[in-house]
This record gives structure tokens, sequence and C-alpha cells, in this order.
């Protein structure tokens, strides 16, 4: 897809990624690698007496599967070369995600901005959804640049 292409999606739903399973293995591979195994993630005997009633998926491991959920509806620019994470305007973890969920990701652009040739900074406005329930795990608006042959 071209620049100006993708410059009149503005405001429009790109599309929902494919499904993620936020499972107990999952999990615990996160917590060993962000080495954060608070018993809310990892055990599950514990977490039974919480609020929360079972292990839950770390913020940032569901906030982690963002590329690849774009990746599965955000299209390649004309010359596309890389991309890189460049932040996030804001960003809100809303809800648990329970471990065994499945998570899927709803993407909006926002805006679109070339301040020179082939740099392309776009913003996305992104909900994550956890599948069977009505409020979302997260919202972000992120930040991503790509960089094109010129």
């Amino acid at each position: 897809m071209n620049i100006e292409a993708l410059r009149k999606k503005i405001g429009t739903l790109m599309g929902s990624s494919n499904w993620y399973l936020l499972d107990q293995d999952r999990i615990n591979q996160f917590a060993v690698v962000a080495q954060d195994e608070q018993f809310i993630h990892t055990d599950p005997e514990k977490a039974a007496k919480t609020p929360f009633g079972t292990t839950i998926a770390h913020g940032f491991l569901t906030l982690a599967l963002l590329p690849a959920m774009g990746g599965d509806v955000i299209p390649k620019l004309d010359g596309h070369l890389m991309s890189v994470n460049y932040g996030f305007e804001k960003l809100r973890f809303l809800s648990p995600v329970p471990a065994g969920s499945r998570v899927r990701g709803h993407f909006t652009l926002s805006s679109l901005d070339v301040r020179k040739p082939g740099e392309v900074t776009l913003l996305w406005e992104v909900s994550i959804e956890i599948e069977g329930r009505e409020k979302p795990a997260v919202y972000a608006e992120w930040i991503n640049r790509r960089y094109l042959k010129i």
C-alpha cells in the first residue's frame, strides 16, 4: 500500500487480529523472562484466593503481543524496509486477563506523519479484547515508525 492510500484510511478501523491464547505456560515463560514471578501470575493455588480467582497474564505480556497482532492487520507500505516501536501516547491496562483467555487487537489508524523522505510515523488506536468479556484488557495509542526505500 502506498502512503497516500494509507492516509485515506485515517480514522478507519483497519481490522481485528487473530486470537492469541494466554495460557499458563505462556504466562510462566514470560514471568521468567521479565523476572516478574509474582504469585498472581504463576501460582494457581494462591491466585485462586485473590479477587481474580485465578492466575492472570502480565499486562506487559498482553502488550508484548501488539507487534504480532498488528502484523495480522496493518498493511505493509510500499518500499518497506523495517518498523520500530516508537512509543505510546496513552496506555491503560483496563481489565485483567485470566490464564487460558484468548485476546485480539482492534486497530484504527489515528494519524500518519511523513517528516522526512523514507520515514513514516503512524499512530494506532488499539483496543485489546478478551474473548467473551465486555471490557477490554488494554487501550493504547501506539506509535510505530516505518522506514521505506526512497
